[in-house]
Order: structure tokens, then sequence, then C-alpha cells
């Protein structure tokens, strides 16, 4: 299904003009790091980085629930639930993994090079090291790790729609790739990026709603449904 450029456009604009989330210590801290990782900069190599992590946590948690289903067969309840995890974990590591085909896609048509960071030493290293984080948030508070995610998607989603923002040429870009085409069928770079931004949006508010904070979602994005 096409999504309009106009409804597009419109997202964007919110998400720039949305107050942040108040990040946590943590979170603060993990941004920084990449950013000194990285650079401040917003970049395709960047962003790429971003989502070589971004499906770290979804899996944890799939592989968690998934051990649970096995233990807790006897439970009714707690059974639902971690079919609720695993089954959305599934489908956001699955989203996720597009966003870096899209995005491998562009600096490919752009014949861009990975940055230094994206060398397989270092990405492992950073790799490891969110499993490790990932897991021991899961470990101690499941609901502190689906938090903490919420911050980290809140980010993604602002960094899309300024990358879009700050790259007006994307406007004119076509986007005729037919392996982005399996992922959005939209006209145009900018708005590849702004349907990316979107799916951010949406991780950021099921973490939020797993983690029994949905009045956040209330205060930043009121007319979600």
């Amino acid at each position: 299904m096409k999504t309009t450029h106009e409804y597009l456009v419109k997202e964007q604009q919110k998400t720039l003009e949305t107050a942040r989330y108040n990040y946590s210590f943590s979170a603060k801290l993990f941004f920084l790091g990449m950013d000194i990782l990285a650079g401040r900069k917003d970049t395709l190599s960047k962003a790429k980085l971003l989502e070589i992590l971004a499906c770290i946590p979804y899996r944890a948690w799939e592989i968690r629930h998934y051990t649970k289903l096995t233990r807790k067969f006897r439970n009714s309840e707690k059974v639902n639930y971690s079919k609720q995890i695993v089954e959305w974990g599934r489908i956001a590591q699955d989203n996720e993994y597009w966003h870096l085909l899209v995005i491998h896609e562009k600096m490919k048509e752009e014949k861009m090079k990975d940055a230094w960071y994206l060398c397989s030493f270092v990405t492992l290293f950073a790799v490891l090291s969110y499993i490790f984080i990932a897991r021991t948030m899961a470990f101690f508070s499941q609901k502190r790790a689906f938090l903490f995610n919420a911050e980290f998607e809140n980010h993604a989603e602002l960094v899309y729609a300024k990358f879009v923002k700050d790259h007006p040429e994307l406007e004119n870009q076509k986007q005729e790739n037919e392996i982005v085409k399996q992922y959005t069928n939209v006209d145009t770079w900018a708005d590849v990026f702004r349907r990316i931004s979107l799916d951010e949006r949406q991780h950021m508010i099921d973490s939020f709603i797993h983690c029994g904070k949905r009045q956040y979602v209330d205060k930043y994005y009121p007319d979600h449904n």
C-alpha cells in the first residue's frame, strides 16, 4: 500500500515539532558513545550502524520469551504474554533489517563507502556490547529494557526526520530501486526516510506500551490510535 507524500510530510513535521522524551542517564550515555564513535553528524553510515544495533534487543527478547514459552507452558497467562513479545520481536527486527537494506541500497546508489567504524572488528565489538546491554537489562528488568528501547527508537525517529530536513536534495531524487520498493512504494528518497522515521515512532510507541508507560504515548502523540 502506498503512503501519500502529504501524510509523510505532515508526520515528519510532527516529529520535528514534538518535544523529546526526557532520556535516562543510561540512554544519554549510550547516545554520547555513538557520537564519540561515529561523530555528531547524522550520516548514512551512522544510520547503518544504528540499524545494525536496532534489531538486537528484539532478537534477545524473542529468544528469552521463547524459552519461557517452553518453561511456563502450563501457565496460560504467562504463555500469552510471552507469545506477544515473541511475535512483536520478530516483526520489529524484520522491519529494522529492512531499514538496513534500504540504507545500504542508497549508499550503493551514491557510490558511498562505509565509514571506518563499520569495519568488521568495530562492528563486532559494538554488536557484542549491545547484546550484553540488552540481555543484562532484560534479565534484571524486562520493563526497563523496553523503556530503554523506547528511548533508542525515539532518538532514531528524530534522526531520520532531521536527516530529510538537512538534505533537501532528497526531495528531487526519484526512488526506483526494486529492493527498496519491496519495503515501501513511494516516489522519492525523502519519503523513504520519512517512512523509516515513522516505523521508528511505532517501535517507540510499542515499547512504551509494553513497559506500562502508555502515558508517554498519550503525552507526545495524543492522536495515535
